[in-house]
């Protein structure tokens, strides 16, 4: 397998180091290298956060490299817009539709951009939106929607389904698994 670059970006409270570790545990399942790397932004929900996963044989550096990433997870439309360039050629990067206004935006110092779906459009890669929120909220719970994204993730991969159902088990608490279990599902048929 080659290594797999994977960049995840989105605004604190929307699990995107959750899910940075279900894509680690699946690969660890897989008997592969993992390194993973994390920086948060502000120090309350709403900063930004980003996280560099390296799936492959043997990973030696846990960042992905400008232009070399092959999926963006955008767990917020602008979110991944600020990551885009990030993406090599080719690459993919999937994205949440559901709105997170920025603290600039909420403060009325400045406007959400409304061109966001068409500016991601110019860069040379395949775009899959995911209706994260309301794909989670029908599995029961909209805090589910980064492992909506996850399920939409995975169909990049040749791993089996019940790999990734185990990961998503083995992160999550035991009294939301079924409804993780069902946002992964729904987010896997949304990534077809």
């Amino acid at each position: 397998m080659k290594t797999m670059n994977l960049l995840l970006s989105g605004v604190g409270g929307q699990g995107v180091i959750l899910a940075s570790t279900i894509l680690s545990r699946v690969a660890l399942l897989q008997g592969l290298d993992i390194k993973q790397s994390e920086v948060h932004g502000m120090s309350q929900r709403g900063g930004s956060v980003v996280s560099h996963v390296r799936i492959g044989q043997k990973v030696h550096s846990p960042l992905v490299a400008l232009g070399g990433c092959d999926i963006l997870m955008g767990f917020e439309p602008l979110e991944a817009l600020r990551f885009a360039h990030w993406v090599r050629p080719g690459g993919v990067i999937l994205y949440n539709t559901d709105r997170v206004n920025p603290s600039t935006v909420a403060a009325g110092l400045a406007e959400y951009p409304e061109d966001v779906e068409d500016r991601l459009k110019g860069y040379p890669a395949d775009l899959v939106r995911v209706e994260a929120g309301r794909l989670a909220e029908e599995a029961g719970n909209r805090r589910a929607a980064n492992v909506v994204l996850v399920g939409a993730a995975s169909r990049f991969f040749d791993f089996p389904e019940s790999v990734w159902l185990q990961a998503v088990e083995q992160s999550v608490p035991a009294k939301v698994v079924d409804v993780n279990r069902k946002a992964f599902a729904l987010g896997r048929a949304a990534g077809a």
